[in-house]
């Protein structure tokens, strides 16, 4: 069972069944774990309607957040503490989209640096591409990297590659919820606001 943001629960079933209409709608893996705040894994589970052992897994709802600009300005708040308390020089916030953007915002605001959007794309689980719109992270500029959920780590390990392509130095990976045991992604360390992982 998964708790709704309602506090009420749905079955394997009912999850399917909304997973199965968001990828009607166009979303992708990856999109569909973004709104649900579920791994990549668990989402093709649930796609795939596969009689194999459910991946283990921890829905995160943050909406109480989500709803009030001041909440999650609060929340940006204590990310920049945790930044400040870990890393000595930060050039660029990474937000990774969709849902690490708005913290990302507040973070960069709070820290008065450059935003910078790391964007999903179509592709293997956890693809995406920095966006030029924005900050750069290139020139050896010292990067944070910030996103709503770790699960698997796959899309922060791509975000993580994307930045050193560009010739950025990652310092720090932080998240809202970190589902794993994980300190580190890819020599980076990691840290999370909250720690949710199945005992």
């Amino acid at each position: 069972m998964f708790a709704r943001h309602d506090n009420m629960t749905l079955s394997i079933e009912e999850l399917k069944t909304i997973v199965r209409n968001l990828r009607k709608d166009g979303l992708n893996s990856q999109q569909i774990a973004d709104e649900l705040s579920l791994s990549q894994d668990t989402i093709q589970w649930l796609l795939t309607d596969s009689t194999s052992e459910r991946p283990t897994d921890v829905r995160v709802g943050w909406r109480t957040i989500g709803v009030r600009p001041a909440r999650i300005t609060a929340i940006g708040e204590i990310m920049a503490d945790v930044v400040i308390e870990e890393v000595e020089t930060v050039d660029t916030v990474v937000g990774i989209s969709i849902n690490g953007i708005a913290f990302a915002h507040e973070v960069a605001q709070s820290l008065d640096v450059e935003i910078a959007i790391h964007r999903n794309v179509d592709g293997e689980p956890g693809a995406g591409a920095l966006s030029n719109k924005y900050g750069q992270v290139g020139g050896g500029k010292k990067v944070v990297i910030i996103d709503d959920v770790l699960s698997s780590g796959v899309t922060m390990s791509n975000t993580i590659a994307a930045i050193r392509a560009a010739g950025g130095e990652v310092v720090l990976a932080l998240v809202l919820v970190n589902k794993t045991v994980r300190n580190e992604v890819d020599d980076v360390p990691l840290r999370g606001l909250i720690r949710a992982v199945p005992v």
